[in-house]
Order: structure tokens, then C-alpha cells, then sequence
């Protein structure tokens, strides 16, 4: 692959926004340097930031389809270029609860894809079945439950299968062995979907849970007298968390409190936690054989329960910049360095560093997607890019 070069627009590199321009070689980032010279094609974006490709750990479906309708390599394919299509180069499909044959359906699925090279696969997410009812949110409550002996072995069998796996439970649903047992075989635990206090929160922590998923939904949440998971979350340094800043799953009010409140180490990054429609013109789609419709942003039951949301990356920068009030570098940095390192994907995303994949988007001023590149190679933006 010839060596190519991109100027013109200002470089966010993962850690800060400068001048310059990438150089890419053979698929990945070769150096950045502070103008183009006769080593390469040089392409002139014309203004705007340039930035590595998302990273977005909770992805239940786009392109039209869902993981959980048929967990097979050509849907995962085809969620994948979905997303890429919207500017997430790197993401762990998730598998909202289901039976336990789909379930496995799925690891066996990722797992061919995976082998066989599918561009963006980076993992697997299984958001449940170890959850809990009162915080089910979309999920099928007949689905939910325990988690037995059988289903460690599963899990810890699929966690030598992945490159990554990362599960989504509820402290009440599982016990601490369980958690540590997981953790020790490098799952990434994330607690939500939970009612729990703070006591069995810290619990699962001490156990090995290190995540939360969409901070605030379908969460025990902060009050006077009990902190609930929120108030770990923003609390306890050894917790990163994922957010849906759509500005409907959490109010940008609230996701600024949040983000000036978190202890570090911890940090939030962003999640689309994006459903079928994503990248199409559907309105109308189907989970666990309920209906979801699509309206004005949202995505609903037809009892008015979110499901999942209508979203991709650069909305929720936006949402982010324009809303919330964050700085640019740190919003950029929620989509693509801080999910990388949670993901342990920091060695080839997140970043526009020598040796990291070129992975990359363009975006303008106002942080509408203007260009994707996938390994180097421009891919076609797709229906709601922007």
C-alpha cells in the first residue's frame, strides 16, 4: 500500500488537538509531522479535525439487523460496516439477553468473525441475562436470571475463545467468587442493569468488576442516604463507566455534573448502545419478538421503555460540546482513547500514534462526519452520518 498523507485539518492525535499532518503506510499511522512532504499522496481535507476512528463498546445492531435476530458472521459483517459507515472503526457487538442457545450462538459467531479477518470486531458484549428485574429496562424479564455454575463455565470458556469479552451483570444476580472468577480470566466485568446499594456494589468491585454500563440507566441511583451504583461510580477511581449522551438517555445537566464529580482513575467514555436502524431509514424493528419504534430520536417499546438509542459518535460529541459544555479534547478523547484503553485495544486505536492502525475520521468544525478510513482504506459514510 503506497504512502499516503493527510493536511489540511488540525490533528487530534488522542491525547491533544495541533497542526499537522498523518502519514499513513501499509494500514497504519508511520508518523505525524508538521507538513506534507514528497514522501507521499498528499490529500488536502480542507480544514476541519482529523481523528482516530471511534471505538464503541456497546453495539446491539445497525445496517437494519440486530445480533440478537441471527448471530452469525454475515451479521456481524454487516453491523460492522454499518458503523464504520459512521465513523466506529472498533467495536464489541453486544448481545442484548436471550436464551442461552443464542447466546452461544453468538460467541461462536464472533469468534468466526474474528478468525476470518471481519474488519472492526474487537470483542463481544454480553449485556445480561445476569441481571435484575427491577432495573431490566428492554431487556425480556423472562430471560433474566442467576447466574449458576453452568453459566461461569460458559462464560469462562467463551473468555478463552474472544479476544475480549466483556459482561454486563448485576451484583444481586451473581456472587463475588463468581465476579473474581471472571475477572481473573480477563473478562471485563461491567455492573449494570442493577438495583443494588453501594455495599454489594463495592462487593463486586473488590471482586473485580471495573466498569459500568450506561452510567445512569437502568441503575440504582444517587440519593441522600443511599448512593446506589451512581454514586460508586463517581466515587470510586477503580471504575470506568459508558454514557449514551444523546441528551435523552441522561440531561446534559446531568452528564456535567457527572463528568466534574468523577474520581479518577476512572474515567467515562461514550457509548452508542445503537440498535438496528443505525445507518438506515428504518422505523420500526423487533427484539425478543417485541416491537421498538423509532421517533424523533428515540427508540422505544410500546409502553414508552427506552430501547437502546438513535446514535452514533458524532451526535453525541455534539451533544457533548454544544450541550454539556465539555472541551473538544476531552470529548474526543470519550470516543476514542478511553474506550481503547478499557477495551485493552490502546496499542493499535484510539490514537494516532506511529504503528496504530489507520483507523481514522474526518470531522468539520462542528463535528459533522465528513470521511472514514478503515486500514487506510476510505469507506462509504452511510444514511444518518453527520
Amino acid at each position: 500500500m503506497a504512502t499516503e498523507v493527510f493536511a489540511g485539518a488540525r490533528v487530534f492525535d488522542g491525547l491533544t488537538i495541533r497542526p499537522g499532518a498523518v502519514v499513513i503506510a501499509d494500514g497504519r499511522v508511520s508518523a505525524i509531522v508538521r507538513a506534507p512532504d514528497a514522501t507521499g499522496e498528499v490529500t488536502d481535507l480542507g480544514g476541519g479535525i482529523l481523528a482516530p476512528g471511534f471505538v464503541d463498546l456497546q453495539v446491539n445492531g445497525g445496517g437494519g439487523v440486530m445480533l440478537n435476530d441471527a448471530p452469525t458472521v454475515a451479521t456481524l459483517r454487516r453491523i460492522a460496516d454499518a458503523h464504520a459507515g459512521l465513523g466506529t472503526t472498533a467495536l464489541f457487538p453486544t448481545l442484548i439477553t436471550d436464551t442461552p442457545e443464542t447466546t452461544r450462538a453468538a460467541v461462536d459467531a464472533v469468534a468466526e468473525a474474528v478468525a476470518a479477518g471481519v474488519p472492526g470486531m474487537a470483542g463481544l458484549h454480553l449485556e445480561g441475562p445476569h441481571l435484575s428485574l427491577a432495573r431490566k429496562g428492554a431487556h425480556d424479564p423472562a430471560l433474566i436470571r442467576q447466574m449458576a455454575e453452568g453459566d461461569l463455565a460458559f462464560l469462562l470458556d467463551a473468555a478463552r475463545r474472544l479476544p475480549r469479552l466483556l459482561v454486563t451483570l448485576a451484583p444481586e444476580s451473581v456472587t463475588a467468587p463468581q465476579v473474581a472468577a471472571l475477572a481473573g480470566a480477563g473478562v471485563i466485568v461491567s455492573l449494570g442493569h442493577t438495583d443494588s446499594g453501594l455495599g454489594a456494589v463495592r462487593a463486586a468491585v473488590d471482586a473485580g468488576a471495573r466498569l459500568a454500563t450506561h452510567l445512569f440507566n437502568a441503575m440504582s441511583q444517587l440519593a441522600s442516604r443511599e448512593p446506589g451504583l451512581v454514586g460508586a461510580v463517581l466515587t470510586d477511581g477503580r471504575l470506568d463507566a459508558g454514557l449514551i449522551a444523546d441528551g435523552i438517555h441522561v440531561h446534559p445537566m446531568t452528564m456535567r455534573a457527572a463528568l466534574a464529580a468523577k474520581a479518577g482513575p476512572g474515567e467515562v467514555f461514550l457509548v452508542t448502545d445503537a440498535m438496528a436502524p443505525a445507518g438506515t431509514s428504518v422505523t420500526e424493528f423487533l427484539l425478543n419478538g417485541r416491537t421498538i419504534r423509532r421517533s424523533e430520536r428515540r427508540l422505544t417499546l410500546t409502553d414508552g421503555t427506552l430501547a437502546g438509542a438513535d446514535l452514533d459518535m458524532a451526535r453525541a460529541l455534539r451533544v457533548l460540546t454544544h450541550e454539556v459544555g465539555m472541551p473538544l479534547v476531552q470529548a474526543l478523547a470519550m470516543a476514542t482513547r478511553i474506550p481503547a484503553r478499557v477495551a485493552g485495544l490502546s496499542e493499535t486505536h484510539g490514537a494516532l500514534m506511529p504503528g496504530r492502525v489507520a483507523d481514522l475520521v474526518h470531522l468539520s468544525d462542528d463535528l459533522r462526519l465528513r470521511a472514514v478510513w478503515r486500514g487506510g482504506v476510505r469507506i462509504a459514510l452511510l444514511q444518518g452520518a453527520e
